[in-house]
């Protein structure tokens, strides 16, 4: 990350969006007299937007309690949907027939934003993405002429609807980090060097590419994996053997991505899509996507192969 165009100021204000947005799904379960388990529901995500509201001013032993009071709400099903109330055919197909195409609007421009404010350097590549979700927000309030108190009542329901679900990326994300710190890459390594022989580029890249994709389907996310892995394998076996850095690590995390498509663990991208759309088996996103993982996987070889070095 750029220290000259990292603001950390921009980073807070963002975190506190987010965290008020968790207050608001707090708020939302607690006044569902419907809901059975609204006290310990509601207390749950007041608990998450409290922690990114305040959680540099928090200390560390006091968020770790939270943290675990979290886990133990969700160990015991403590964690319930409130009740929607309910948006009739009719209605639901006049809005797609008013708005049609131009719902994707929104989401192009959020991705172009975020590309473009991270290559200019206006701003840090994480707070990029905050910067597009400002103007897809903009982009979607344009299109929908939809009353503002939708952006906090809409964006409740997503977070109640996903659940815990939506936490796992910067969860598993931490624990990336954490493993790495623990040295676990350096364990990695050892373990491979067996069976690497020395000079096999080839290999190496194999190795490197399907350990990416394993481990991030063991882990249900490519970021954490990535630290562990590039540590343990890209490093040592590829780039200091004269692989481009900037290659191995693009195509290693797209490796890792293949792993996403056939995990459970990649539950708010796998699991919670199934559940949306109601289908007989929570698996078949996973089963639909399995062949097209592995055919990526493969090519990510081949071109990590040839274009590395």
């Amino acid at each position: 990350m750029d220290p000259k165009v990292y603001n950390p100021i921009l980073s807070e204000i963002f975190f506190i969006i987010i965290g008020l947005v968790f207050a608001s799904t707090a708020a939302r379960v607690l006044k569902d007299k419907n809901c059975k388990k609204r006290y310990t529901s509601g207390a749950f995500w007041l608990i998450i937007s409290v922690l990114f509201i305040f959680g540099p001013y928090i200390p560390n032993v006091l968020s770790g309690i939270l943290i675990i009071a979290c886990a133990v709400i969700t160990s015991f099903n403590g964690l319930e949907k409130s009740k929607d109330t309910p948006i009739s055919a009719e209605e639901t197909r006049a809005n797609a027939d008013k708005i049609g195409n131009l719902i994707f609007i929104p989401s192009v421009t959020l991705a172009l934003t975020a590309v473009l404010a991270a290559a200019t350097k206006i701003v840090s590549s994480n707070n990029a993405i905050g910067v597009s979700a400002i103007f897809g927000f903009i982009a979607v309030f344009l299109i929908t002429k939809a009353p503002l108190k939708y952006a906090v009542t809409e964006s409740a329901r997503m977070i109640d609807t996903m659940g815990p679900t939506c936490l796992l990326p910067q969860t598993l994300g931490a624990l990336g980090a954490l493993f790495t710190a623990c040295g676990v890459g350096e364990v990695v390594a050892g373990l491979v060097s067996g069976i690497i022989p020395d000079g096999n580029r080839f290999i190496a890249v194999a190795v490197y590419c399907i350990g990416m994709a394993l481990f991030t389907a063991i882990m249900g996310n490519a970021f954490a994996a990535f630290s562990v892995m590039t540590v343990g394998i890209g490093i040592p076996f590829l780039i200091n053997n004269g692989a481009n850095p900037v290659i191995v690590g693009a195509l290693g995390m797209t490796a890792g991505f293949c792993g996403t498509l056939v995990t459970p663990m990649a539950a708010n991208f796998n699991i919670m899509p199934a559940a949306l759309l109601e289908t007989h088996d929570k698996y078949s996103i996973i089963k639909t996507q399995a062949p097209f993982a592995l055919i990526m996987l493969i090519f990510h070889i081949i071109l990590m192969y040839f274009w590395a070095f």
